[in-house]
């Protein structure tokens, strides 16, 4: 994070190209996870523990030539052993599967909006753990979530969803553990890195989740196309996209990098319109720019 390099134009590109990058990989591997559910009908428990499973192990021998050392000694604290199995098991894991689960309920556009309500959940925290009353920009932020959430759900109608229950329930569960997922390991990654962090995380995550959905135990069609979906879905929607997002940082802002992380919902929304058909109404797209707004909202007011 070194805002002198910012200002040189040549590295802000870099930085903007980065962070879209990895925002339009995130978006895109929700799609094709939605497409593995519906087309080819697999299981999202077993797509969170195979995809954390080999993205964890990916990330962390990505990881280990240049920091060797922190990899193996994050472990040494029985204080930080705790919070990194926490962070696993509730943090990672719960984002994963909330979030997938939300996908196979309903759409990849519909669950990344409903998720990227997160930020929104953290600042209900962070009011509530004052004790205080939220300030008036506070109050914009949550108006234009609550707002733009109905829109969403229910197409302007307040007789009808325009998602299933589960969808919407498992839509919004994914935006509280996103919430848990960014504030946990705050610490540990301060020490230790972002990338020691993730990896482990994933692997525990992928670990705790096998005794539930065995990973040879594959229920769908199993064919050259649902292999390349998997594989787009663990290097393309996982490891790059991380990279890319965590080396953004070297060039541009937090605010501008949460700012453009904003491309993920909306590349999610127009393949899954474009590949898969899925209906959006304007009504839908007016409720997704408000939920937009907020995570805007709140990274540029952050950053003040």
């Amino acid at each position: 994070m070194q805002p002198s390099i910012a200002v040189q134009p040549t590295h802000k590109m870099m930085g903007v190209t980065l962070v879209l990058v990895a925002a339009i990989l995130w978006g895109v591997s929700g799609t094709v996870a939605q497409f593995m559910f519906q087309v080819k009908g697999f299981n999202a428990g077993w797509l969170v523990v195979i995809r954390l499973l080999f993205a964890g192990l990916l990330m962390l021998m990505v990881t280990y030539p240049k920091q060797k050392h922190k990899v193996w000694k994050i472990w040494r604290s029985k204080q930080e052993r705790i919070h990194l199995v926490l962070f696993g098991l509730l943090g990672m894991l719960g984002v994963q599967y909330t979030y997938f689960a939300a996908i196979e309920a309903s759409n990849a556009a519909t669950a990344t909006i409903l998720q990227y309500l997160g930020p929104v959940v953290i600042l209900f925290y962070l009011v509530i753990r004052a004790r205080r009353s939220p300030t008036y920009k506070e109050l914009i932020v949550i108006i234009l979530a609550l707002i733009g959430t109905f829109l969403l759900v229910t197409d302007g109608t307040v007789h009808s969803l325009t998602l299933s229950k589960g969808g919407l329930f498992w839509g919004l569960a994914s935006a509280i553990a996103l919430a848990f997922y960014t504030l946990h390991p705050a610490s540990l990654i301060k020490k230790w890195g972002t990338m020691v962090v993730v990896g482990w995380g994933m692997l525990i995550g992928g670990i705790g989740f096998s005794f539930i959905f065995h990973p040879w135990d594959i229920q769908g069609t199993w064919d050259s196309s649902s292999i390349f979906a998997l594989l787009f879905i663990i290097v393309f929607g996982t490891l790059i996209p991380f990279y890319c997002y965590l080396e953004s940082m070297n060039y541009i802002s937090p605010s501008e990098t949460s700012t453009l992380a904003c491309a993920e919902p909306l590349s999610a929304a127009v393949v899954s319109i474009i590949w898969l058909h899925v209906s959006f109404g304007w009504v839908q797209w007016i409720g997704t720019i408000f939920i937009l707004a907020t995570i805007m909202l709140i990274s540029r007011w952050r950053n003040q």
